[in-house]
């Protein structure tokens, strides 16, 4: 295999420092305020049970894949950040958990071992990466799902057109919350729309199918400014 390691993105550097720091991942789930109920039910509900695989690609502190564990056979929760790995073991320990690994990967690294994946989840995590990454992570996505696999995806995307952009963020940015601790702020959105790599609705929907996956189901907030997709993969 060629050495790829010249131009192949690093995705560590790309997570964001605060998801690397261990004082703000303390405080990520309460800022965070996610509950995974309903996308557990949507999987089940695909066929997730006692024999399935899960992969939790960007897991955070896990909360999606601990919650899994008690349907699955096997959960995987990957992420790049050290400090949002050792919460996911710590919890592990308390749970008694034996069919959870962790593993310190990203989209573009991690390398899936044994049995096709059934279903693979991720949350807030993709916009990390440019286009062109998205696009190869995507495929990679793909590659480690069993045909008719399930990608459940959720990210910040833009649902408007780029002439609509100033108004479409100017009002998301305005209905943030003050406190950092219990959400984001307005400084923290216009940190993510000036640094970070959200992209439209209408250039993310064809790369998913680009990388042998039919969209299922989209959902779209008011906002315009965040998306959530059901995918299953349609190739071998």
């Amino acid at each position: 295999m060629p050495d790829i390691s010249e131009w192949w993105l690093d995705e560590t550097a790309h997570a964001g420092p605060e998801h690397l720091d261990a004082a703000y991942v303390a405080g990520y789930d309460r800022k965070a305020g996610t509950d995974f109920g309903a996308d557990l039910e949507l999987m089940r509900g695909l066929g997730m049970d006692g024999a399935s695989t899960l992969v939790d690609l960007g897991t955070g502190t896990g909360g999606l894949a601990l919650a899994a564990a008690a349907t699955c056979r096997r959960v995987v929760a990957v992420d790049v950040s050290p400090a949002m790995l050792a919460v996911v073991r710590s919890r592990m320990g308390e749970l008694g958990l034996a069919n959870v690994e962790c593993v310190r990967a990203g989209f573009l690294t991690y390398a899936h071992e044994g049995a096709p994946a059934d279903f693979v989840y991720s949350r807030n995590a993709l916009h990390h990466l440019p286009d062109f990454w998205k696009a190869i992570a995507l495929r990679r996505v793909a590659a480690m799902l069993r045909p008719g696999g399930v990608l459940r995806l959720h990210d910040l995307v833009y649902a408007f057109d780029p002439a609509d952009a100033e108004p479409a963020i100017e009002a998301w940015l305005a209905h943030a919350v003050e406190r950092p601790e219990v959400g984001w702020t307005a400084a923290e959105l216009a940190t993510h729309v000036r640094e970070e790599h959200s992209t439209y609705a209408w250039l993310l929907e064809p790369m998913l199918q680009r990388a042998g996956f039919e969209i299922r189901e989209a959902s779209r907030r008011p906002s315009g400014t965040y998306a959530a997709y059901t995918c299953v993969k349609t190739g071998p």
